[in-house]
This record gives structure tokens, C-alpha cells and sequence, in this order.
């Protein structure tokens, strides 16, 4: 039985290294096609169309992976509905404390003239391209990659989910130590790795909390709301205070 457990916590140790390699090649294979795609002539800024693309690609491949490990696997991912009533209730607390969290961090950036200062004019198809991709990509795409993917394929390594405590389960950490990760600047060679802590701490903190939605509602789709919805607040709310106190 010891030997039998011991065999599986190897599994999902493998599995834990082998999604981080692959998360990373499939965002720096998206990246490389992205830049091959001539888009400067609707975003001669670069602050949409570029990562909008990269994204895109990403999801693709993402689904593309979950539909044939589903399949041949016999895995669920939970692309369905899922518990509505639960999942629209938190759904609606979380959008709630995070409108607080958006307008509170915002004025305390403004008051200590921390406010974003934006390398790309504030016009009308830079706001609504920013905004799109934040509302239309990055909860579906983030959300397939950091989170159905790995938390169901770290369950079928481990063999079972495995309560932490309370709601937080080891398979949510890890999902959640990969998303952080994927925060993190770095390269071989040159030998280079730059990180800005709080954003490590914030993406973890989002990924757990996203991570036991998906788990408690059965369904990605309350996890890639929350996600989409708290980046649109975030970067919505850095063009409102800006546009009205800078």
C-alpha cells in the first residue's frame, strides 16, 4: 500500500515537471507566431493585438490537448455548466469584493502617485482592444492551461484529489505554483530570472481561489469569468483613475 502511494506521488511529481515544460514551450511557441503575424497596422502600439494573438494560439492548443487527453483518457474537464446556482454565487461575491479591491488599490495609487503610467495613447481602439482581449481571452486561456489542464491531469497522477485542508486541495497549489511561474522573466542563456514578488503572490492567491471554484462548481466557466473579470476591473480601473486624476 506504502509502495503503491509512494508510486503515485512519483506520478504526479512527473506530471507537475512535465506540464511546467510544456506550459512554458507552448507560451514561447505562441509568442514566436505571434511576432511573425504583421499586426502593426491595427496596433501600432503593440499593447493588444500581439498578446491577443499569442493567446489565442495558446487556447487553440490548449483545447486541442484537453479535447485529445479527454478522449483518450477518459478524463472530464469540466467544460459544462456544471453547479449554476453555486457558481453564479460566487461569481457574484467575487466581482462584488473585487470592484472594492480594484477601487481601493486605485485610490491608494493615487494618492501615492503610483498610478500606470501607459506607453500607448488612451484612445478609443487602444481601451477597447486592451479591454477586449483582458474580457474575451485571458480567462478562457488562462484558465484551460493553468487550470483545467493541470488540476485534472495532476488527479489522475495522484489517483484521487488530495485535501489539504478545508476546500484547498494539492492539486489547486500546484496548478497554482505553475500559473505563478508563468509570471516569472527568465532565461538559460543568458542566465537570467527577474520577478516581481507581488504579482507572484497576487497570481497565486487568484489561481487557489479560482482553482477551488472549479473543483466546488464541477465547470471552468465560473473560474475564467472571475479571471476575465477581475483583469478588466484592474486594467479598467487603472484608465478611469488615470484619465481622471493624472
Amino acid at each position: 500500500m506504502k509502495s503503491l502511494k509512494s508510486i503515485r506521488v512519483l506520478y504526479g511529481m512527473i506530471t507537475f515537471v512535465l506540464l511546467l515544460v510544456m506550459q512554458e514551450l507552448l507560451v514561447w511557441a505562441a509568442r514566436l507566431i505571434a511576432n511573425l503575424i504583421p499586426y502593426q497596422g491595427i496596433d501600432p502600439y503593440d499593447c493588444f493585438a500581439g498578446i491577443s494573438i499569442q493567446q489565442a494560439i495558446i487556447l487553440i492548443i490548449a483545447l486541442l490537448i484537453i479535447l485529445v487527453l479527454g478522449k483518450q483518457m477518459n478524463l472530464n474537464f469540466y467544460y459544462q455548466l456544471g453547479d449554476k446556482k453555486r457558481g453564479i454565487k460566487y461569481l457574484t461575491i467575487f466581482t462584488a469584493v473585487f470592484v472594492v479591491i480594484s477601487i481601493l488599490q486605485h485610490t491608494y495609487m493615487t494618492l501615492t502617485n503610483q498610478l500606470p503610467v501607459y506607453t500607448f495613447p488612451l484612445d478609443g481602439r487602444n481601451i477597447i482592444g486592451t479591454l477586449g482581449f483582458n474580457l474575451l481571452l485571458t480567462g478562457p486561456t488562462e484558465e484551460s492551461l493553468f487550470r483545467a489542464l493541470p488540476i485534472i491531469l495532476l488527479i489522475n497522477s495522484f489517483g484521487n484529489s488530495i485535501k489539504i485542508k478545508g476546500n484547498v486541495t494539492l492539486e489547486v497549489i500546484l496548478a497554482s505554483i505553475l500559473f505563478s511561474f508563468a509570471h516569472v522573466r527568465w532565461s538559460i542563456i543568458p542566465l537570467h530570472f527577474e520577478a516581481d514578488y507581488y504579482q507572484l503572490i497576487y497570481a497565486f492567491a487568484m489561481g487557489t481561489i479560482q482553482g477551488i471554484v472549479y473543483q466546488k462548481t464541477k465547470s471552468i466557466l465560473y473560474p475564467a469569468l472571475m479571471h476575465s473579470i477581475s483583469n478588466v476591473l484592474m486594467v479598467g480601473g487603472g484608465y478611469v483613475f488615470t484619465a481622471l486624476f493624472s
